[in-house]
């Protein structure tokens, strides 16, 4: 069973990203042989769509349901003030949001988070606006027509990362429509990621941040 685990222990040193394992598509045996290795190693994992009953029994993980993402391995400190602000469109962008959270936190980096501010309701993010301006790094979830990317994109001096979700009914087609408005976008700078990809997202705020400490 080892044979079908090859960890990259360098990733860490090389771009200054942890391991990650995605957990969709694996078995459970798979799966607690991950952690096992990483425990045996004394090593630090960050599992990615980890559904509860799975992680109900690997007792030695730090699980988050809502993001299904669990943590192996001795926590990180982040520090108390945030660099990076997570800003979703709905409350159904939710989990998303709280995948690229707890990507940060794996890495020590601490988030902002900021629910519910669609467009539909502009009032709702223009009040949210100087909040959200005061971080180097905007995340944006959203799904359906996925206006919140191009509007906040066009109002903040920030790094601006797009996160479409599947989030919407027949014609957002599980998320396509989310990502084309994104990458459509006329608002200068955005760069989008895949539909869901709130770990990716994450890495690449976390690739940011390196730089702007170089």
């Amino acid at each position: 069973m080892n044979d079908e685990i090859e960890f990259d222990w360098g990733r860490t040193a090389r771009i200054g990203i942890g391991e990650a394992v995605l957990c969709a598509g694996k078995s459970e045996v798979q799966i607690r042989a991950i952690v096992e290795q990483v425990l045996a190693r004394g090593a630090r994992c960050l599992l990615t769509r980890l559904e509860p009953e799975l992680a109900a029994s690997l007792p030695m993980l730090d699980y988050h349901a809502a993001s299904r993402t669990g943590f192996v391995g001795e926590n990180v400190a982040c520090p108390d003030a945030a660099e990076i602000c997570i800003v979703t469109a709905g409350t159904s962008d939710a989990g998303v949001a709280h995948e690229a959270a707890r990507t940060l936190a794996f890495h020590g980096a601490a988030s902002t988070m900021i629910f519910d501010v669609g467009v539909a309701g502009l009032h709702r993010l223009v009040a949210r606006l100087p909040e959200i301006s005061a971080h180097r790094v905007v995340i944006l979830v959203a799904g359906m027509d996925a206006a919140l990317a191009s509007v906040v994109a066009g109002q903040v001096s920030s790094v601006v990362i797009g996160v479409p979700t599947s989030t919407g009914y027949g014609a957002a087609r599980g998320g396509e429509t989310a990502l084309s408005a994104m990458l459509a976008s006329c608002a200068a700078g955005l760069s989008v990621v895949n539909i869901d990809n709130g770990f990716g997202a994450a890495c690449v705020a976390l690739r940011h941040l390196q730089r702007f400490k170089d």
